[in-house]
């Protein structure tokens, strides 16, 4: 269990440490993408479909509005 934690928390870190030098933009295109991702596997998993083609679908999706969103902002 100690070595999930561990794949969990140094990406994590190295995620949170490379997003201080970007716009506005680019913060919310990269978050958007993550969440999308996550949600988009999650969905994928839940209804018996792939996980990968959700994911790669709600990663493109939520890139796509978080960009929007970080424009805006």
């Amino acid at each position: 269990m100690k070595k999930f934690g561990f794949l969990v928390a140094i990406p994590a870190l190295a995620f949170s440490v490379g997003c201080t030098n970007m716009t506005p933009t680019q913060q919310g295109t990269l978050s958007g993408a993550a969440i999308g991702a996550a949600g988009g596997a999650a969905m994928g998993a839940l209804t018996g479909g792939s996980a990968g083609t959700g994911a790669i679908i709600g990663g493109v999706a939520g890139a796509v509005v978080g960009n929007i969103y970080g424009r805006d902002h």
